[in-house]
């Protein structure tokens, strides 16, 4: 996400940095490269024109040109203006569903992810307390009913469909019906996709619209078309109105034109942002957190976050208390194994980490993520005694779980070494909560949350 533009500018706030002083001259090229790597990143070029003017207003002031660090100043002004770039003169706040049974219409071009998403929403708002109910109105493309039939029961949440012969509108108001007498309190409604904006589409989409009045109306736009995204965004925009946006397939739109342009041309706030083809690949999208990864800073919150989603809590729990009394084994470092392969691309996660996400933009730093799944099958050739007692692990058996994981005896000593120097962090980390002086140093360490 954003790695073409996150390489290109951290590039030039580096050498910025390296700079003591800085003259109005450099800030005037600086603002040329800006301008450049945003053209080329397909950002809309009267956003563009704005953007840099509003940099160069600050910048050529007082602010860098008398700082005593004026790169890392120029690094804040542009952080700054892109977070409100992002979001628009006012902060918007993140929408919540409120009320008994809240609608959202999901409307978009097909192939643009609508009915993938559609179900991502459902899954992201049961998550968190709210019971959806999917709803099926694409008449035109039978497909679509069954494509959503299916994510619903992967998900484990129902979806309403009858088929293809009653207009839209009815198939939705009967769905309103059929969600309060099953005390669903949540809908969202898949609507009708074309290939291309026309007449038919918007009338068909207009007339949802009056006659649900949904509270929300969110266009899902494909982020890898730029530009073009921007541009169906206006269409839709006149035509019947939107609300918010959600910009799919964002893990593979190295460039960002279309998140940077959207609430500039359109005024409306992003809402979500896909970032994977699994049903939990599905980001709020925080203006501030996407300033930061796109200037190379890291997203340290969104990461936490989607640990603690992904997290077992009373695994993690248990093997909190197996650490406490030093009984961590291999059994327990496989559990880990697991829960980070829960968390999605390894390198989408270390991107989100200061300095990792630039270094894999620029390609210095390669993840091999296929290395976990070899770590995970050494451990499963294991005998239950062994990875309850990996001392017992000499020689005759390292071969022997080389030759059944499909590994190399190398491999099988750099997983006995990293569970052995895990093993003892987390047992001086105890040895420190035995004390007043480490209990406080603990305590700093997580925030006081312990």
């Amino acid at each position: 996400m954003f790695e073409g533009l996150t390489e290109r500018l951290t590039g030039l706030f580096d050498r910025l940095k390296k700079k003591g002083l800085l003259t109005e001259e450099d800030v005037q090229e600086s603002l040329r490269q800006i301008r450049r790597v945003l053209l080329e990143a397909d950002v809309n070029f009267k956003v563009v024109k704005d953007f840099c003017s509003r940099v160069r207003d600050r910048a050529v002031g007082e602010e860098v040109l008398t700082s005593l660090s004026p790169g890392q100043t120029m690094i804040k002004i542009v952080d700054g203006e892109l977070v409100r770039l992002l979001q628009g003169e006012n902060e918007v706040e993140t929408w919540r569903p409120l009320g008994e049974r809240p609608m959202i219409l999901m409307v978009g071009l097909n192939g643009s992810g609508k009915t993938t998403h559609s179900a991502k929403l459902a899954a992201y708002y049961a998550e968190r307390g709210r019971k959806p109910l999917l709803v099926a109105t694409d008449v035109h493309r039978p497909a679509a009913i069954q494509q959503l039939i299916t994510l619903g029961e992967r998900i484990n949440i129902p979806v309403f469909h009858m088929g293809d012969r009653l207009e839209p509108v009815d198939i939705a108001k009967a769905a309103l019906a059929q969600a309060e007498r099953d005390h669903r309190d949540l809908l969202i409604i898949d609507t009708a996709g074309r290939l291309t904006i026309d007449a038919g589409l918007m009338a068909e989409l207009a007339t949802l619209k009056t006659g649900l009045a949904p509270q929300q109306t969110w266009l899902v736009l494909d982020a890898m078309t730029g530009q073009d995204a921007v541009n169906v965004a206006e269409q839709f925009e006149q035509a019947v109105g939107v609300d918010g946006y959600i910009l799919s397939k964002m893990d593979s739109d190295a460039r960002g034109g279309a998140a940077l342009s959207i609430r500039a041309v359109t005024g409306r706030p992003i809402r979500f942002i896909g970032t994977g083809e699994k049903v939990g690949d599905l980001e709020e999208f925080h203006p501030d957190r996407i300033a930061r990864r796109i200037l190379g800073m890291g997203d340290v919150l969104s990461m936490i976050e989607r640990v603690e989603r992904a997290t077992d809590q009373q695994a993690a729990r248990d093997i909190e208390a197996r650490l406490r009394n030093n009984q961590f084994d291999l059994e327990d470092f496989r559990q880990q194994l697991q829960q980070v392969t829960k968390l999605g691309p390894l390198d989408q996660l270390l991107s989100l980490m200061p300095g990792i996400g630039q270094s894999l933009a620029s390609g210095k730093m390669q993840v091999d993520e296929s290395r976990l799944g070899r770590m995970e099958a050494i451990i499963n050739s294991m005998t239950q005694d062994e990875r309850r007692r990996p001392d017992v692990i000499k020689n005759s058996r390292r071969k022997r779980i080389a030759a059944g994981s499909g590994t190399s005896t190398r491999e099988v000593n750099e997983l006995l070494k990293q569970y052995r120097q895990m093993k003892t962090m987390f047992g001086q980390f105890t040895e420190m909560e035995k004390s007043k002086r480490g209990r406080r140093a603990l305590d700093r360490m997580f925030g006081g949350r312990r």
